[in-house]
């Protein structure tokens, strides 16, 4: 019987407990409004659907997110564990002022082309025997072309 009193007692607790519980959060809507007659209102979806190059270097710029713990991409920010990468396309290996870069890497004779970066980036250690660069492989094409037009681009700004 006391047991019974103990459940009947305890139960709206339960049932408030469970009332406070926030819902999983649903799809956001956007409704975008605009006055009569003015010009359509482009989204960052319509934007990336007519660009498809701006959705790889989108996509590019999401996939750098791990080198960027090694790498900086903004204008004279400092080297870090690797260099900085701004405006490295078409440049020559082991020149950015600065970085001490591995013996290996300097005697390569390498310009960055994209197929130079495509393959570096596959395998550093095995395009680049004696590289200090011993982590950031990336073994999908389709990420290091996305990589690669991310670099393109803050190379060409």
């Amino acid at each position: 019987m006391l047991k019974l009193i103990h459940v009947i007692a305890l139960s709206p607790l339960f049932i408030l407990a469970a009332c406070g519980a926030d819902p999983a959060p649903g799809p956001v809507e956007q409704i975008i409004v605009r006055e009569p007659g003015a010009a359509p209102v482009t989204t960052a979806a319509a934007a990336v659907a007519s660009n498809p190059a701006s959705a790889l270097i989108a996509e590019g710029k999401a996939a750098f997110a791990n080198c960027s713990a090694c790498h900086a991409v903004e204008q004279g920010a400092p080297n870090g564990a690797g260099p900085n990468l701004v405006g490295i396309v078409g440049k020559a290996a082991g020149d950015v002022a600065g970085f001490a870069y591995s013996d290996a890497l300097k005697a390569s004779g390498i310009t960055w082309t994209a197929a130079e970066l495509d393959s570096f980036i596959a395998d550093p250690a095995a395009k680049i025997p004696g590289t200090t660069m011993v982590a950031g492989a990336i073994a999908d094409s389709a990420e290091r072309q996305a990589v690669i037009a991310y670099l393109e681009s803050i190379t060409a700004n």
